[in-house]
């Protein structure tokens, strides 16, 4: 299996939020890349600017320098220091290898991507209607449910991408701003039975009540007798991101994820998350359903 080793989601973040800055700076591609250089004289390293590099940077074609980041800041005249800081760390980061990289044999590059976005975030809205979410599971039903979607996989491999998707789970305990978690299960999800195996749903329910009093997660779940609401067009992840970084979707089928980044299309998403949350059971009646399951 091929892998790419630049994870193209965080370029394509850096580019539309650089893009974003130059716009209201009321500023063409020419226009700025002649500010550029009149703001790069000087500079240790600097590189002639021209609007086809910037063209290329703002559609994730090219890589930019953490120091070219700051050229382009003061090219802007934005001074907010998150901004700044926030931009500086994605540029240097864009070809980081994550501990992701340890499976590049069985994670597919559009898997890192989300890998890679996951890691980088601090909030995850997650609308799950068939499945319990990654960041969820239990060990045995990761695997379960892996093997049941992944049929040419050798059980080497589902077992590695069980691993995977445990390890994803620092991000709820990482000690610095652990990852702030609300996730809305349809009660189909949690009524799933594993025939020869009940043991593993009654594992993950048990697993879903522990975590439910943790501050920074929030649980509900989408009753069977809900009225129609927009999670009936699907499942989607919404991934939210410091500073001035744009929130991602994600959308799960059997090729792997797609995503969705511009920002009125993803602001579709985070109304329709609030709708389905406002139609979900409160956090203490989840609980309540949770526990009469188990």
């Amino acid at each position: 299996m091929s892998y790419q080793p630049v994870p193209t989601v965080r370029r394509r973040r850096l580019g539309s939020t650089l893009r974003k800055l130059r716009t209201e700076a009321g500023m063409t591609l020419d226009a700025a890349a002649e500010a550029l250089n009149a703001t790069a004289n000087g500079s240790p390293g600097a590189r002639h600017w021209t609007a086809p590099k910037l063209s290329r940077i703002e559609n994730a074609n090219a890589t930019i320098r953490t120091t070219e980041v700051e050229i382009l800041l003061r090219a802007y005249e934005v001074t907010d220091r998150d901004i700044r800081i926030a931009l500086e760390g994605l540029a240097k980061d864009a070809g980081k290898r994550g501990w992701w990289q340890t499976y590049r044999g069985v994670v597919a590059p559009a898997y890192a991507d989300y890998i890679s976005l996951e890691s980088d975030a601090d909030s995850v809205r997650d609308y799950a209607p068939l499945v319990i979410p990654g960041l969820l599971q239990t060990s045995e039903y990761a695997r379960e449910t892996i093997a049941a979607n992944a049929r040419a996989r050798s059980a080497a491999e589902v077992s590695a991408l069980a691993e995977v998707r445990l390890a994803r789970q620092a991000v709820l305990t990482r000690p610095e701003t652990p990852l702030k978690l609300w996730a809305v299960i349809h009660e189909t999800a949690l009524r799933r039975r594993f025939a020869d195996r009940p043991a593993i749903m009654a594992e993950q329910l048990r697993r879903l009540l522990d975590v439910a009093d943790w501050p920074t997660v929030t649980l509900q779940v989408m009753p069977i007798d809900a009225a129609p609401n927009p999670g009936d067009a699907g499942a989607f992840t919404l991934v939210g991101f410091p500073g001035p970084m744009p929130d991602v979707v994600s959308q799960e089928n059997l090729r792997g994820p797609t995503y969705v980044e511009g920002v009125d299309d993803v602001n579709v998403f985070v109304d329709a998350f609030g709708r389905i949350a406002d139609s979900a059971l409160s956090p203490d009646a989840t609980k309540g359903l949770i526990a009469d399951l188990v």
